[in-house]
């Protein structure tokens, strides 16, 4: 720890942060740097890489667009219906597995599986859930005589769709990120309120809750990020191969929105002001977040 720094270990220690860095700067930093001198291309020969005219005309068509806003509109649609759900049940599933039920491991491995299960696997699984004739969906809400809703191909119900996937999909990660949280609390708080007779819910509401602000800022950070760049859920579980984001682009969001500009239409420009406009949103809502956090600490 009291190790003196010198020239050569600075020098070593960059030398491991190389492949590192290389590899970030390749692959992100200059695709970044690029794709935001790309958004002011206005006239640009894309086969020998030749602007002819700069200017922000590419933001303006973005901001007319009216399929842009609808986007923008089930993107925060998807955010508000993922984020608050996705989170209450995450700490309510920690917390059952953090009170050394049996077979703890077991279930945080179920949960934790579709986290880290192929995305093409679970859609093909969750296209025939969501069948209209044949889904096991439809047949529990059967039981209870709903009438068979035709989950992909119902522009009321896809949006829906898309969020439990979504949700379910997602939620092993933020479980284990809650147990870990849920693991660092002192248990001397609860024994505490415990002795002084308060029960468990009281003790959850009023000690484990106010203690878990941190991983719950961290998750909610985390989760609105992601959520904002939703695209790989829409394609695979619409099969959206066509272009078209679910029934009537009902699940358009705004990466997909700008995938089809820049792979289905070549419109480079346009693509990369929309990334940039998505990126200053979502830099709005984590600031926002920040601030809010701030301001409660």
């Amino acid at each position: 720890m009291n190790k003196k720094i010198t020239l050569k270990s600075s020098l070593k220690a960059y030398l491991y942060l190389l492949p590192a860095v290389a590899v970030i700067g390749v692959f992100v930093i200059y695709p970044l740097i690029k794709s935001f001198f790309m958004s002011f291309y206005v006239k640009y020969d894309y086969f020998k890489d030749k602007v002819y005219v700069y200017g922000i005309d590419n933001y303006k068509t973005v901001l007319s667009d009216p399929v842009f806003w609808h986007a923008m509109r089930n993107t925060m649609i998807f955010v508000i219906g993922v984020v608050p759900i996705s989170i209450i049940i995450s700490i309510l599933i920690a917390l059952m597995l953090n009170s050394k039920i049996k077979f703890g491991g077991l279930f945080r491995t179920c949960f934790f599986m579709p986290y880290v299960t192929s995305l093409v696997a679970v859609s093909i699984v969750w296209r025939w859930i969501y069948h209209k004739d044949y889904g096991i969906l439809n047949y529990f809400l059967g039981i209870f005589g709903v009438h068979p809703i035709a989950w992909l191909d119902n522009p009321d119900v896809s949006m829906i769709a898309l969020i439990i996937l979504s949700i379910w999909k997602n939620i092993g990660y933020n479980v284990i990120i809650f147990l870990a949280g849920l693991q660092t609390i002192d248990k001397q708080y609860e024994l505490a309120a415990q002795i002084d007779g308060a029960h468990y819910f009281k003790r959850v509401w009023n000690i484990v809750i106010p203690l878990l602000s941190p991983t719950t800022f961290f998750v909610a950070i985390v989760s609105v990020i992601g959520s904002f760049k939703i695209f790989d859920e829409v394609y695979a579980l619409f099969n959206s191969g066509g272009g078209m984001a679910g029934p009537s682009d009902s699940a358009l969001t705004v990466v997909f929105y700008i995938f089809r500009k820049f792979y289905g239409e070549w419109n480079f420009g346009v693509a990369s002001a929309a990334s940039f406009i998505l990126f200053l949103v979502i830099m709005v809502f984590t600031v926002a977040q920040f601030c809010y956090a701030r301001k409660r600490g």
